[in-house]
């Protein structure tokens, strides 16, 4: 049984370009984001998702604008520990973010009036160690993953799907890392599997499934994971076999390895005389229902 403060990792389509040092934990269903660096051994926080969260407003970067400017003033000295690093925002790009360690995060919670402060100290402390211990032993983050999606209500057989599926979505990044893919290139090439295997990029699919700031591949169904992994998979494997290198080789490559996926699609399609390509999505799974939507 999940606890109050759950943690899971936003393992999104590729075009969100989230390499393994960023991640998202949940606070009460709200969403953090948080980057770890390697050498320092350290979280750092994104603060306005922070004061969001604490204070409730409905304009967080407002909030902390009049705050850092306080604080400065002040001379606080958690003033001058701010970092700025790039983070990745809902629309899947990379802005510089203000952001605090853990250790002067709780210190800057300081000064935020709040009721949630308590209960947020408690779980930061927790989100920290769980970073240890998944340092320690990998597996950990994976059973996590599926812990939090079973509490949502998906099956074992969806969450299996799921699982192979970031999987598959790894590998593709690695081996376009070692073809001298750059990070903002990939939500490029992403877009052209997704093209050519569905005739939809990930920001039309999710606007056809009637999604917002929600991860796409958590509202897919079986059939829509499976075919997204065949896509991806197949571009792997022709991206090993013809050496490609750079980006341009890679686009073409990508839409090669969507078109497999396509052509598997649309046979599925005309033989059984279903569409694979849904409307249906997760959104009331947490109140016990069905897939909504339809066809």
């Amino acid at each position: 049984m999940l606890g109050e403060h759950t943690l899971t990792y936003n393992q999104d389509t590729l075009s969100t370009t989230m390499d393994k040092e960023h991640s998202i934990v949940l606070f009460n269903q709200k969403q953090v984001r948080r980057h770890y660096d390697p050498q320092k051994e350290l979280w750092f926080f994104s603060i306005v998702d922070v004061v969001a969260i604490l204070t409730e407003t409905t304009t967080p970067k407002r909030y902390w604008s009049d705050l850092k400017i306080k604080l400065k003033k002040e001379g606080s000295e958690v003033y001058e520990k701010i970092v700025h690093l790039k983070l990745p925002a809902s629309d899947g790009k990379k802005y510089m973010t203000d952001c605090f360690s853990t250790e002067d995060l709780l210190r800057a919670i300081q000064s935020i009036p709040s009721p949630k402060a308590e209960p947020f100290k408690v779980w930061l402390a927790k989100v920290g160690y769980q970073r240890i211990q998944e340092i320690e032993n990998p597996e950990l983050a994976t059973q996590r993953t599926k812990t939090i999606y079973k509490a949502k209500g998906y099956s074992d057989a969806w969450i299996e799907k799921r699982m192979r599926g970031i999987a598959v979505q790894e590998e593709l990044t690695e081996e376009w890392q070692k073809r001298g893919i750059k990070d903002k290139e990939y939500g490029i090439l992403t877009a052209e599997i997704s093209k050519a295997t569905f005739g939809m990029t990930p920001a039309e699919y999710q606007k056809y499934k009637n999604l917002k700031r929600e991860n796409l591949r958590d509202h897919m169904t079986d059939l829509e994971l499976i075919f997204s992994m065949l896509g991806e998979a197949a571009t792997t494997e022709i991206a090993r076999s013809k050496d490609a290198q750079g980006f341009k080789e890679n686009k073409h490559i990508a839409r090669e390895g969507g078109e497999v996926a396509g052509k598997a699609r649309e046979d599925i399609e005309r033989r059984s005389g279903n569409r694979i390509i849904s409307k249906k999505n997760f959104l009331d799974l947490e109140e016990g229902k069905k897939l909504k939507g339809k066809n």
